[in-house]
């Protein structure tokens, strides 16, 4: 269901929950580790620095499965197994322990699990997925998490009575002829 308005009505969410956009930047070359790469960045906006984060994943920037099965993850448990290395986590455990102590976690296992649930405390996923096929259906099968672990909003095209109904209440102002008018919301 191209143009139905997915991608618009969730950059207005996101601003209206004041939180901060996030989205990948899909090339040529995006793969698995451009992919981790920008996952880690995310989760440690989110987990480490405390910022309030809405990831969009749009179903045209879904060049490989594996990134719905990690997403899928990211909203089961607010983690992707394997993701951080023990640099990463030193940098995590930097980030989190002073808010973590005041919280009453203490130790490199409990800072991880602090900064894991500061990632689902503080990030929103949402998937612009088209209905329309059957990759919907395959991923859905494949990825429970899709349903189970979100609310889902259905977009349908709008009715022709809408959309001329919208248009006549914002041209109406506007100085033409009847007959114009008509022609134009036609």
């Amino acid at each position: 269901v191209g143009g139905s308005g997915r991608k618009s009505l969730a950059a207005l969410a996101m601003f209206q929950a004041q939180q901060d956009p996030f989205t990948i930047e899909l090339t040529k070359t995006y793969g698995m580790t451009e992919w981790h790469d920008d996952m880690k960045r995310l989760l440690i906006s989110v987990g480490g620095k405390g910022k309030e984060v809405c990831f969009l994943l749009a179903d045209t920037q879904i060049a490989s499965e594996n990134f719905l099965e990690e997403t899928s993850g990211l909203l089961n448990n607010g983690e992707i197994p394997n993701l951080f290395n023990a640099e990463d986590k030193t940098q995590i455990n930097e980030l989190c322990t002073a808010r973590a102590d005041k919280a009453g976690r203490h130790g490199p296992a409990e800072v991880f699990a602090f900064f894991i649930e500061t990632c689902m405390k503080n990030m929103h996923i949402i998937l612009a997925l088209s209905p329309i096929g059957e990759a919907f259906r395959r991923r859905v099968r494949m990825f429970p998490s899709l349903v189970n672990c979100c609310t889902i909003d259905w977009f349908h095209e709008w009715p022709r009575e809408a959309l001329q109904s919208v248009a006549n209440y914002f041209l109406k102002s506007m100085d033409m002829g009847d007959k114009t008018l008509a022609g134009v919301v036609e």
